[in-house]
């Protein structure tokens, strides 16, 4: 990220007027929209799946679910990627791999969003069904098809391939970058 920080410490330790200011810069309103976030990051014209996943992504940080992400969501978002704890990182995962919010993942859900991922980051290491097929394999414990919050932790934990998969695919290293260095695009 050369001058705009080179580690998670030097872009949380810069003072939080900063962030509001550049908060206030990309979303003068005080509010940023789905349609802005997506100008932000400049992920316009995305294929079905990728914009399912950026929709999806909205949602999770909108905490109060008002369609909008304000400066505390914002901030919230930004500290739980930089820094948060692996069980607040994991929790938020699988808030984000629910895409319907019955509390479960399914196949569908998990491969639809690794789908997405690969779309937006154009990386296709492993294919979205051999990602899904290793992670249901080794962490659907019951074999019901569908994991549970606490299956997908214990999983994750416990399978060290798993973790650095999910992580990898969720790497928002290049969304921070976008933000650190201002909007792409103009609105």
């Amino acid at each position: 990220m050369g001058a705009y920080g080179s580690t998670t410490d030097d872009i949380m330790a810069v003072d939080m007027h900063h962030w509001y200011n550049k908060f206030m810069r990309e979303s003068p309103s005080g509010l940023i929209t789905l349609y802005e976030l997506k100008a932000i990051l400049g992920l316009q014209g995305m294929n079905e799946e990728a914009t399912g996943y950026i929709d999806q992504v909205f949602h999770t940080f909108d905490m109060n679910g008002d369609g909008f992400i304000d400066f505390v969501e914002y901030i919230a978002a930004l500290s739980l990627v930089l820094k948060g704890e692996i069980n607040q990182k994991l929790k938020w995962y699988f808030k984000l791999y629910d895409a319907d919010g019955n509390g479960k993942i399914d196949r569908e859900e998990l491969q639809t969003i690794f789908k997405a991922v690969q779309d937006i980051n154009r990386h296709y290491d492993m294919a979205p069904e051999e990602i899904t097929n290793m992670i249901f394999d080794k962490i659907d414990v019951n074999g019901d098809g569908e994991l549970t919050l606490e299956e997908f932790i214990a999983g994750a934990r416990q399978h060290p391939i798993i973790m650095d998969t999910i992580t990898k695919t969720l790497d928002l290293s290049h969304v921070l970058k976008v933000i650190v260095k201002g909007r792409r695009n103009s609105i």
